[in-house]
């Protein structure tokens, strides 16, 4: 009788943990990509593209691609929230390609998870 009820317990226990750690709510994934001129000014209305690109040797269609327009305070935002699914390690390490008045730049961004991940990007 003392062994079916420990069982019981840990049983409820286990249920219990369980229960919590499943409801917990997933938080918002954005990529901020900040776009600057040579002066350290934001510029507004510039293209920025964000892509993967294959590590291995034989490279695959891209998988993550995604475009937007900076707003007046020279930031682009991406929202990544379908992409990032709970209990996956790391989301995207993305390539940045910007043009915005005749100008163009490049960088990378590592988006993390559940997070705001920013990065700043010069065009010249």
């Amino acid at each position: 009788m003392k062994i079916n009820k420990y069982a019981f317990l840990a049983l409820f226990f286990l249920l219990g943990m369980t229960t919590l750690v499943a409801c917990r709510k997933k938080e918002s994934t954005i990529a901020k990509i900040y776009v600057r001129d040579a002066g350290n000014s934001p510029v507004a209305g510039a293209i920025v593209v964000i892509y993967g690109q294959s590590t291995t040797n034989q490279p695959s269609s891209v998988v993550l691609y995604d475009t937007t327009s900076t707003n007046a305070a020279g930031e682009a935002i991406f929202n990544f929230d379908d992409v990032y699914q709970l209990g996956q390690a790391g989301v995207a390490v993305l390539n940045i390609d910007v043009q915005g008045n005749g100008m163009v730049g490049q960088g990378i961004i590592k988006v993390e998870q559940e997070v705001t991940s920013e990065e700043t990007v010069f065009i010249q």
